[in-house]
């Protein structure tokens, strides 16, 4: 249509007159600032020199990739310390549930009403969650000592209650102010906000690693070496994610018309399941390790230490068990998301069909083999990003997760949200000339 530009979709000018997404880009800019300042209110009756003296101490591993997801609220032992994990760990939870349960299932596929039920189910089951990872936060403060001084000032019933209290309330918080952000703002709610809060760790983590060039703990070619291997991790990550396979269909003809049919495609992604499967595996592994870091600290059972031990980064338990659930959820969501029979069906009703593939059935064959083959190199690539922040902590010291799921977040969470907001921009444009083809003909 005359008169769009696409390539012009971030342009400032036509940002200025498009109303409603200034709107929608303020609200999610205040919700964000205000996750921001919450993060920073400590649980009442910690001692929060005591906590910083032990999150340095025991620095790394899960903890701290948690820790990067909260934005640092849990080394600060903020009220949202728990962040929005517990949510992430429901919805892990509900959707496996929902596989297996044919009520469930039936529930889900009835529509909208469906989903706002599956919706609330999760909402229960977060708060559960996090009255049990906070009880277990809390018991573990009580047991932290650090030079003899002791991380919770008066501990007791009142304490552990008043943690799980606002532990609780923080994460039920942030989850409303996600779902408030995918309403009435630009982006999705909760992968915003854990895309900030490993954003603003990012420039100290930088300045760390700066540091330590600067004492000689690391060389300046190393340092090199890091920011030339986030390019290129940035790089690989951009380029698979907008990489696709088309599936080529044939339509027949409308109407009267003879000749060759009509062809169109389906793309389907190589990484079909995004960014879901790492920040599931983290969230389930992360809510474990939290709660079994605190509660040993005041002589745990043997189990917990066994947990420790085996889950730290740079082990090759780790490494398997974090592997083995990317590789899970990457299957498991792609099967979610994309269903080939369904597919296949919709094609038969509608005339369509694969060339050299007989409609129905192997069609649905056909397209589940493609899929497969997709999701293994999907996940394949998922694991080897996901992994690389190990062996820079381990071999190389680095101070923070450069490469892996850090930037993978970041790049998703950019791409998409940038994405909206020319969707947004372009609908706009397209608004406004057909309002000005209107008054043109009003006037003539």
């Amino acid at each position: 249509m005359a008169g769009i530009d696409t390539r012009a979709g971030f342009s400032l000018e036509t940002l200025s007159r498009a109303t409603s997404l200034k709107k929608k880009l303020i609200f999610t800019l205040l919700a964000l600032i205000v996750y921001r300042i919450c993060s920073f209110i400590p649980i009442p009756g910690v001692d929060a020199n005591v906590i910083t003296e032990f999150f340095t101490s025991n620095k790394g591993g899960l903890l701290g990739m948690f820790d990067m997801f909260s934005g640092g609220s849990l080394s600060r032992m903020a009220v949202l310390a728990l962040n929005i994990m517990p949510y992430i760990s429901a919805s892990i939870i509900m959707q496996l549930l929902t596989a297996v349960s044919p009520e469930l299932k039936a529930i889900k596929e009835s529509g909208a009403v469906g989903h706002m039920k599956i919706n609330q189910y999760t909402r229960y089951l977060t708060l559960v969650i996090c009255m049990i990872q906070a009880f277990g936060i809390a018991v573990g403060l009580e047991a932290i000592v650090q030079n003899g001084i002791p991380a919770v000032i008066n501990p007791g019933l009142f304490f552990r209650f008043s943690t799980i209290l606002t532990l609780t309330g923080g994460t039920m918080f942030v989850v409303w102010l996600g779902e408030q952000i995918t309403q009435r703002g630009i982006g999705q709610g909760s992968s915003l906000i854990i895309f900030t809060g490993i954003i603003a760790n990012l420039p100290s983590s930088v300045l760390k690693t700066l540091e330590l060039g600067k004492v000689g703990q690391l060389s300046p070619i190393a340092i090199i070496f890091i920011l030339l291997l986030a390019v290129a991790v940035v790089a690989l990550i951009s380029y698979v994610e907008g990489a696709e396979r088309r599936v080529q269909f044939h339509y027949p003809k409308q109407g009267m018309q003879i000749g060759r049919p009509e062809t169109s495609y389906l793309p389907l992604k190589v990484n079909t399941a995004d960014v879901i499967p790492p920040i599931f595996a983290s969230s389930l592994l992360g809510s474990i390790t939290t709660i079994a870091q605190f509660t040993a600290q005041g002589k745990g059972p043997e189990w917990l230490q066994m947990i420790l031990k085996h889950l730290q980064h740079g082990s090759v338990s780790y490494m398997l068990i974090y592997g083995g659930l990317i590789v899970f959820f990457a299957f498991f969501y792609t099967a979610m998301v994309f269903n080939p029979t369904e597919t296949a069906e919709n094609l038969k009703k509608s005339g369509g069909f694969v060339p050299g593939i007989r409609p129905g059935e192997q069609t649905a064959s056909y397209l589940d083999f493609i899929l497969t083959r997709l999701t293994v190199f999907g996940s394949a690539y998922l694991v080897f990003i996901c992994l690389l922040p190990d062996f820079l902590i381990t071999k190389m010291s680095v101070p923070f997760y450069l490469g892996g799921t850090t930037l993978l977040i970041v790049c998703n969470v950019i791409t998409k949200t940038f994405t909206q907001i020319q969707t947004q921009l372009l609908a706009y444009q397209y608004e406004s000339v057909l309002k000005k083809m209107q008054n043109n003909r009003r006037f003539r």
